[in-house]
């Protein structure tokens, strides 16, 4: 337990200062013109270091619980940090912060975040010894979901999305004053009539959302597969795995004030905690197993019996 702890604390501190050099790399060290305030470096360490740690501890959670080792995990490990992390994230950035934040900036931030899941998913599979490992073949047997199968449960995420999408963002983050200030919004009364309004004014974000969440499967689909466990805890991790990078939201930026900020962090965090258990849950297959019941096994003695037991010859049986 003790080795687990320290493990997790080298790779909360590498990601830190992975986090801090890379930032400064692609030029996010200096501060935009016209942003906020910057705030005090003490205020933003501890909300990064916090981060850092969160991160570390349920991807350190991914690593020990993957049927994957090497270069497949690695791959696997950084594309749901890259995606989940920055890709989707910056894709919502991108069309709601175009008065607020630069494009440039933005470019950065996804820049950055490469640079950070190309270091920080090989160091986590170091950290915790799963760079070399025997493959149990077996064990990476997953039923392939048919078509039909695919069509409907991605249906259901889509629509799950939305649903989620727009509830926690009308009654959890645009009911806050701030936010509408923001974003230069009204609350027009009730969730109706903001679905109707954004329904007449912005008809293309139903199927950007659709396809946002379909991207949201994307990053999460390698992890899901490579989970030892059941559905249960599949779902679960999923869910935690999406809502943990809301405490980004934690770490002062020069774009969004702070009362904007935790609204988001509300909002985000609960929306996609649930989203993730729904996804992980609907995704999760159970291992097949090594033989189905009622067909033939080979025992010791080479020779094939149906109910699974040691036997002799169908020619012994008639000598009987």
């Amino acid at each position: 337990m003790l080795s687990f702890v320290l493990r997790v604390a080298l790779l909360a501190i590498l990601a830190l200062v992975y986090f801090i050099g890379a930032s400064l790399l692609v030029g996010l060290g200096q501060r935009p013109l016209g942003s906020l305030p910057p705030a005090d470096q003490g205020a933003t360490l501890a909300p990064l270091l916090s981060f850092c740690f969160l991160i570390s501890c349920v991807f350190s959670y991914f690593v020990l619980r993957s049927r994957w080792t090497g270069w497949r995990l690695i791959a696997s490990l950084a594309a749901a940090f890259f995606g989940v992390g920055f890709v989707l994230s910056q894709s919502e950035a991108l069309v709601f912060l175009t008065t607020q934040m630069p494009s440039e900036q933005l470019w950065r931030v996804v820049l950055m975040g490469a640079i950070l899941a190309g270091l920080f998913a090989p160091t986590a599979v170091a950290v915790l010894g799963k760079l070399r490992g025997v493959k149990n073949v077996a064990s990476d047997r997953r039923a392939v979901p048919a078509a039909r199968e695919w069509a409907w449960k991605l249906s259901a995420i889509a629509f799950a999305y939305l649903v989620l999408y727009f509830a926690f963002g009308y009654y959890v983050a645009w009911k806050n004053p701030a936010v509408r200030a923001y974003y230069h919004g009204i609350d027009p009364g009730s969730f109706a009539l903001q679905i109707r309004s954004v329904w007449v004014t912005e008809p293309w974000l139903f199927p950007f959302q659709v396809f946002r969440s379909l991207l949201w499967v994307v990053f999460s689909l390698p992890l899901i597969r490579m989970l030892k466990g059941g559905r249960i805890e599949t779902a679960l991790a999923i869910g935690v795995f999406f809502a943990v990078w809301s405490s980004m939201l934690l770490v002062p930026n020069p774009f969004m004030p702070a009362d904007v900020a935790q609204a988001h962090l509300a909002e985000t965090l609960w929306s996609n905690l649930i989203f993730g258990i729904i996804v992980g849950g609907l995704l999760s297959r159970e291992q097949r197993q090594k033989s189905l019941p009622g067909l033939h096994r080979v025992p010791m003695n080479g020779v094939r019996t149906i109910d699974g037991k040691s036997g002799s010859s169908m020619g012994a049986r008639k000598a009987r």
